[in-house]
């Protein structure tokens, strides 16, 4: 009995555990680069969603706090309000047996006075290697933009299966996103 008590009180706790490490592609950030890494696939959507400063700060709050993302349809799991660097975000996509989820890490923010965003990176376990940003800019004229930036390439069986399909589907998912962001600003 002394020793199972012995082990029970002894039992090491897991270390820290350390942001991007658990990454599974090697160009971490270079979404917020003007020229994305060579060897992936490329993705760069921008729309127009709305005018003004409130457009612009409802469109930022709903990008960094996932209502973006829920209000596209896809469900998100994260102990984190907002996207901050080091966050981890689980989105998953699509219906019963045909539900893909995607673990990320959130790599880089700007909340800025004319931009407002995040970029997240895969980890293990995501059917694609690489990484996304989702920014809403403020114009100088007031014009209010959203912009999906994104490298990758497969790292699921079924996204290599895929092939030529998945650059479609993200890019229509892009779409969607702007549609969902502006009906989010148009109230």
């Amino acid at each position: 009995m002394t020793r199972l008590v012995r082990s029970l009180t002894t039992t090491p706790t897991p270390p820290p555990r350390t942001p991007g490490a658990g990454l599974n592609y090697p160009d971490v950030g270079a979404t917020a680069a003007d020229r994305l890494p060579s060897g992936y696939r490329h993705l760069h959507h921008t729309v127009r969603i709305g005018r003004g400063e409130d457009a612009f700060e409802t469109a930022g709050a709903a990008v960094t706090t996932w209502q973006m993302h829920r209000a596209s349809g896809a469900r998100v799991r994260s102990r984190a309000v907002r996207a901050d660097p080091g966050v981890l975000v689980e989105v998953s996509l699509g219906l019963g047996p045909l539900r893909f989820t995607a673990p990320c890490e959130v790599i880089w923010t700007a909340y800025e006075e004319d931009r407002t965003g995040f970029a997240y990176g895969t980890l293990a376990g995501h059917p694609e290697s690489g990484e996304e940003s989702f920014v809403v800019d403020l114009h100088p004229d007031g014009s209010v933009w959203f912009t999906v930036t994104a490298f990758s390439r497969p790292a699921a069986w079924y996204t290599r299966l895929a092939g030529p399909l998945v650059p479609h589907l993200q890019h229509a998912y892009a779409r969607h996103l702007g549609r969902s962001l502006r009906r989010i600003v148009e109230g």
